[in-house]
């Protein structure tokens, strides 16, 4: 409630402008019945032809005032609705984009989805009562005044009759809150699981599980529609008390009309006044009846949108204080400064220092040891690494991210032209060759019809796994980061493609520092120096020769198990590959 209060403060001028017309169209609504019963007493009953004309004419008047004060209110809810929208749907962009790599961790992408549409939406819906809504709680008002100067009793009845609708209707929201909130969240899981079949369907293809998991959606997607079929039950009882029981409540309040009316207690005309206004009422009573549910609706996905805006990044250490030596950075006061130009990193986890301007392999025996190791060097999560002797959790952030880049071979691609996936902000067309060059990804570009301006769509789907990889390869280089770390950069590449890839990007990384976490020979017999990470420590450093001679675990790890007698021989140039 209070982020769907949140989204009213944001536009108060126009809610309240909402409001306005909203209650000046509902009350008008209540105007014509007055008029109309005065045109029968004054005008008909009277025989007076010129108050008659009069009354017909105000009539007439006011009908075109009230499609004016309809128009305008509409427009104005239509305004306060989608501005409600964009607004949940910047937070919610915000939102994600901060949270970044850990978001897939915390919530579905089928969950998200779901809340970036329709639960945006259907909070948005909610805001129509403080027009309409606002309205018809005056409107009711104003016609249980109007009745009670025309008789007391038909005002007490309308005054105790609207109540009673809320008191039948009220157990039914309350059930439809909960069928809302099991539908919604069935739909975010269903939702999610067809993302992952579809971003899997190759590979369910190729292990014959397509038709296994088919079965299994189409079993969830049974559950769901018989979940919807219960919200739907639900919704109709509402909808049909919305409707049957103000009829009830107007045939009432109208014969007991008709009864004074015959013991002349009230007049033809206030008869007729009587049944315009009890009629008149039944408009703000569906406006609170539908406003009931919207606000239902609305509060299940409010309660799921601000769940998404209570996860939180994962820790990455903030600002430290300052230490010895060190010298704080002016533009942030207290953060300590960054290396003004290249230094090591020291890992202390694993014993693992990064000698600045230098190639450097790591071959680790556990993978998930090894992206730990790069979340460390690359301040994803919070350590004691050191960058030049600083902590590198006392640097600010932004400057982390500038310097030091993980190129993890899974990382996203988003949709849009090849171009586009590659652009930096300074890259032309012969730094994009010439990236594209070193990450062997030329034949990538000559495949496709348009070259770098054929659209691709989102994580590469229409790219193979090795030209997806050579791609987030050629975009890592593209951004030319003062300390690149690649996580197996060439897993999905053939021996060929991998070794010139090697040796071309030992050439374009020259003096500059570059970590290759990777188990493939070929990368590592490139880098100045290998350090193998074993049980979590790194036991033992040198070239890749050095270590195929007197580390056993090594030649086992690099060798995938096999005894290649070819392994203790550096990678072969990119002219012998040819």
């Amino acid at each position: 409630m209070r982020y769907l209060w949140w989204l009213v403060r944001r536009q108060p001028g126009r809610v309240l402008r909402g409001s306005l017309l909203g209650t000046a169209w509902m009350v008008a609504l209540s105007l014509r019945p007055y008029l109309i019963a005065r045109a029968v007493d004054d005008g008909l009953r009277a025989r007076d032809i010129r108050a008659l004309a009069l009354w017909v004419m105000a009539i007439v008047v006011a009908g075109v005032g009230l499609s004016y004060l309809g128009i305008m209110r509409h427009r104005t809810m239509t305004f306060i609705r989608e501005d409600a929208k964009a607004r949940s749907a910047a937070v919610v962009s915000r939102q994600v984009s901060r949270i970044g790599a850990a978001l897939p961790r915390r919530v579905a992408a089928g969950e998200v989805a779901t809340i970036g549409g329709s639960d945006i939406d259907w909070s948005a819906q909610v805001l129509t009562l403080t027009g309409p809504g606002v309205g018809a709680v005056v409107g009711y008002a104003v016609i249980a005044v109007l009745l009670w100067s025309i008789s007391p009793l038909l005002a007490l009845c309308v005054l105790v009759g609207v109540p009673v609708v809320g008191l039948v209707v009220g157990p039914l929201l309350r059930r439809l809150e909960r069928a809302e909130s099991v539908y919604r969240k069935q739909q975010g899981a269903l939702t999610a699981r067809s993302g992952d079949i579809v971003a899997g369907l190759r590979v369910l293809a190729g292990v014959g599980g397509r038709d296994l998991f088919a079965r299994r959606y189409a079993a969830r997607s049974q559950n769901l529609r018989a979940e919807g079929y219960r919200v739907g039950a639900v919704n109709s009882w509402i909808d049909a008390a919305t409707v049957a029981i103000p009829g009830l409540f107007l045939a009432a309040v109208v014969w007991l009309t008709a009864r004074m009316t015959v013991n002349g207690d009230v007049t033809v005309g206030e008869l007729v006044a009587v049944y315009g206004y009890v009629a008149t009422l039944i408009v703000p009573v569906w406006f609170l009846m539908e406003g009931s549910y919207q606000l239902i609706r609305g509060r299940v996905a409010a309660r799921r949108i601000v769940a998404l805006l209570r996860l939180t990044p994962d820790d990455v250490g903030g600002p430290g204080r300052r230490q010895p030596g060190t010298v704080p950075d002016a533009r942030w006061p207290g953060v300590l400064a960054a290396p003004a130009g290249p230094a090591d990193l020291y890992d202390p986890v694993t014993g693992l220092t990064v000698r600045a301007g230098r190639l450097t392999g790591v071959a680790a025996d556990d993978p998930a040891a090894a992206v730990a190791l790069a979340d460390r060097l690359g301040r994803y999560v919070v350590s004691e690494t050191t960058w030049g002797g600083v902590p590198l959790t006392g640097i600010a952030l932004d400057e982390v991210r500038a310097r030091i880049l993980v190129a993890d071979h899974e990382s996203y691609l988003f949709a849009g032209t090849l171009r586009d996936i590659l652009h930096t902000a300074d890259a032309d067309d012969d730094r994009t060759n010439a990236a594209l060059w070193v990450a062997s990804a030329e034949d990538v570009v000559d495949a496709l019809p348009a070259g770098l301006d054929t659209p691709i769509d989102a994580r590469g789907r229409t790219l193979s796994g090795g030209q997806r990889q050579r791609v987030r390869l050629a975009r890592a280089l593209l951004a030319e980061p003062e300390v690149l770390i690649l996580v197996d950069p060439t897993s999905a590449v053939d021996a060929h493609t991998e070794a010139r890839i090697a040796e071309r990007l030992r050439a374009a990384r020259a003096g500059r520092t570059t970590v290759l976490i990777a188990t493939s020979p070929l990368l590592l017999g490139r880098a100045d120096l290998v350090a193998h990470l074993s049980g979590g420590r790194i036991t033992a450093t040198g070239s890749h020769a050095d270590l195929l001679d007197r580390d056993v675990d090594y030649r086992h790890l690099v060798a995938r198990g096999s005894d290649d007698p070819d392994l203790d021989k550096p990678a072969d140039t990119e002219e012998a590959y040819r």
